[in-house]
Parts: structure tokens; C-alpha cells; sequence
């Protein structure tokens, strides 16, 4: 995937992994107030070679590493585009006829 970050576009090979009852209960825990959904989200599916968490969501909101901040916005809306991607979002499934 690519993203721009000020001028420069940077690249970066990613693993996604599929929306799964781990992104699920993500969902509802934030829904309630305990976390942020977007980095929920990107937390649950972005993963390493081997399928393991990359990111936890405080990693993404800077809760982790306050001076660190936030997740890049663009780098942000890259990841939620290639999950999207992944798991056919906003894609209405062809029908067999």
C-alpha cells in the first residue's frame, strides 16, 4: 500500500487480517466507551507475517506513547481503505443467476 505523508509517498507491505469476532468484540467495546473504534479496527486486522497483532489501539491513538502521538492521518486512512478492500466493504456481492 502507498500513502502520502507532507510531500513524500511512502510504501509498505501490509498483512490484513479478516474481520473476525476479535474485531467484533473491538467494535462493542468501544461502542460502550471503552476505546476508540477506528483504532480498534486497524489494531484487530493489521497483523505480521505470521498473523500476529501489529498495533495495539493505544499504539494507534497515542495512548501508548504519548509523545509519540497519534497515527499519521493519511497512514490512518490507507490501513482503513486496505481493510476495507480486504474484506469486500461497501461491495455488493454478485449474485450466481
Amino acid at each position: 500500500m502507498t500513502w502520502k505523508q507532507g510531500e513524500q509517498e511512502l510504501s509498505a507491505t501490509v498483512y490484513i487480517r479478516r474481520l473476525s469476532y476479535y474485531s467484533a468484540i473491538s467494535d462493542v467495546a468501544a461502542m460502550r466507551g471503552e476505546g476508540d473504534v477506528i483504532a480498534g479496527r486497524i489494531a484487530a486486522c493489521i497483523v505480521d507475517a505470521e498473523g500476529k497483532s501489529v498495533f495495539t489501539a493505544k499504539d494507534i491513538s497515542s495512548e501508548a506513547d504519548p509523545e509519540r502521538g497519534p497515527l499519521n492521518a493519511n497512514l490512518t486512512q490507507a490501513l482503513l481503505l486496505e481493510i476495507g478492500a480486504v474484506n469486500n466493504l461497501g461491495k455488493t456481492p454478485s449474485s450466481a443467476n
